[in-house]
């Protein structure tokens, strides 16, 4: 990719912060107040918890931070929010459909406002921050058409959910949950990531709380909130998405607790190249995997190679690599233009690309071979911008067993690379984190697919093509340590949410059970 030259690039009018922000107050004022957000709980929106400093990633200007509670607080939250739970639970669930689908109307509505937030307080490209409003609203639309088989003999839970998601996806992957969860009769409790994506969740839950749905948001370190939104014995089921270390912590907690539990963690989703030869195939997929920069809990950044193909695989895989497109998600080089097609911008912030540099460095140091590394003198900027929380492409042969990048999801645009000679090796290199999410194996034999698939520890298998969450009646979940808890997806996500016949084992990863659907 050319160099662009950075004074061609402007912001596009209208796409501002503050153009983002003033808008926000004319939209919801009860939820935005002068320069920050509020957290509702008991039904009412307060200007209560400390409001933290925060940076776009985008640029590292200054943008609303999370008002973080104290745990006392938090626990009060939790107790009004189960009196909102006994009071749901028993609307009828036509009024609860209409209710949700007028949510959707609104958020529909405010469909590019919404966007916008994302891209600046979590560095979306525009067609990316879209696609997210999208996928929630298309997917809770698919729910409320479809519910009542899903409900059939089955009752809410005797208290809310508690929901703690990553920054990554707070429209498609939270407040889908969110209000899926609420149309099968339980109040919904959400913690705002801390990272990012509170003025974006604010909004939402504006819109869903003026339709009736009982929504308590509120921000805080996970430490200081996890007694009250994991513990506390209010809370119905637990839902968090997020790493492992966290995750771990709060599998031990409801798992003493006997506590209903939905754990997405993190793998290390590989895709694996034996015995192929449809290169352009390849090729295609190859930006499309780069989608946000890698920072999906879905995303594949480590390719098992058969040593006899490498060749033939940097030939389709070098090319494509380097025409991924970084930069500015909101620069133009005109006024009138429309909003560039990237495939990533920045990263979450400029201590995650810091860090993420550091390992490279640390990899390369230790006998890792830099196989490509973008520059950002590459990418698209405005002039004299902040870029230090952007990172470009980088691939890496062979990382030592010593590096983070060897058994770890780097989450970010670095992609390893592992040659191996035998069908074993094969197999140990695609299940080196012990569980994954998602994985695909590209060989153009099907009964070598057929073979093979079943050995590799993912939830899902593509052959020759990446899978994903999926949407509506897709089913979703880890092995290993990648998932704890009830299964999702379809109608598994209503089961995972609401209690049924006596004696029911929910498909899922549990302690002494792991069953699948």
């Amino acid at each position: 990719m050319a160099p662009t030259l950075t004074h061609h690039l402007t912001l596009k009018p209208g796409t501002a912060w503050q153009d983002a922000w003033q808008r926000c107050l004319v939209v919801a004022p009860e939820a935005f107040h002068d320069d920050r957000v509020r957290n509702l709980w008991a039904s009412s929106w307060r200007s209560d918890g400390r409001a933290l400093p925060a940076t776009s990633p985008v640029d590292g200007s200054p943008i609303a931070g999370p008002p973080r509670l104290d745990a006392a607080t938090a626990q009060q939250a939790v107790r009004a929010c189960l009196d909102e739970h006994r009071a749901w639970r028993h609307v009828p669930l036509p009024e609860r459909k209409a209710r949700v689908a007028a949510t959707l109307d609104a958020l529909t509505e405010h469909r590019e406002l919404l966007a916008l937030l994302l891209v600046w307080e979590i560095g979306k490209p525009w067609r990316l921050a879209q696609a997210d409003v999208d996928r929630a609203i298309d997917g809770v639309r698919w729910y409320i058409e479809g519910v009542e088989p899903m409900l059939a003999g089955r009752t809410p839970l005797p208290g809310p959910v508690s929901n703690i998601a990553s920054w990554n996806y707070p429209m498609s992957v939270l407040v889908h949950a969110m209000l899926v969860q609420a149309l099968a009769g339980n109040a919904v409790i959400a913690k705002a990531p801390t990272d990012g994506g509170v003025a974006c969740l604010t909004l939402a839950c504006a819109l869903a709380a003026r339709e009736g749905i009982p929504v308590t948001l509120v921000s805080g370190s996970g430490g200081e909130l996890s007694e009250a939104l994991v513990r506390s014995p209010e809370i119905g089921c637990v839902s968090f998405v997020g790493g492992r270390d966290t995750g771990a912590g709060i599998a031990t907690a409801v798992a003493d607790l006997g506590k209903r539990h939905i754990l997405e963690q993190e793998g290390l989703n590989t895709w694996g190249i034996w015995n192929y030869s449809d290169w352009s195939a390849l090729t295609a997929v190859i930006p499309k995997l780069f989608d946000y920069g890698k920072q999906r809990c879905t995303a594949y950044p480590r390719f098992v190679v058969q040593r006899s193909l490498f060749a033939d695989f940097l030939e389709a895989y070098l090319p494509a690599v380097r025409s991924i497109r970084l930069g500015h998600p909101l620069a133009v080089e005109h006024p009138e233009d429309p909003l560039p097609e990237l495939d990533f911008g920045p990263l979450i912030n400029a201590a995650k690309a810091k860090e993420l540099g550091d390992h490279v460095a640390e990899a390369i140091d230790r006998g890792a071979v830099p196989l490509h590394q973008g520059a950002l003198t590459d990418g698209r900027f405005l002039p004299g911008q902040d870029t230090s929380a952007y990172l470009p492409p980088v691939t890496l042969l062979g990382p030592p067993p010593s590096s983070p990048l060897h058994h770890a999801e780097p989450f970010g645009p670095v992609d390893t690379i592992v040659l191996v000679d035998t069908e074993a090796e094969l197999l140990a290199a695609m299940n080196a984190s012990n569980g994954a999410l998602v994985a695909t194996l590209s060989t153009d034999d099907p009964a070598t697919y057929e073979r093979l698939s079943p050995q590799i520890r993912a939830f899902k298998v593509g052959h020759g093509k990446p899978r994903s969450r999926g949407d509506r009646d897709e089913l979703f979940g880890g092995f290993g340590h990648s998932w704890r808890g009830a299964f999702v997806g379809g109608e598994l996500l209503v089961r995972a949410v609401t209690d049924g016949p006596p004696g029911e084992r929910p498909p899922g990863n549990f302690p002494d059970y792991h069953l699948m659907p």
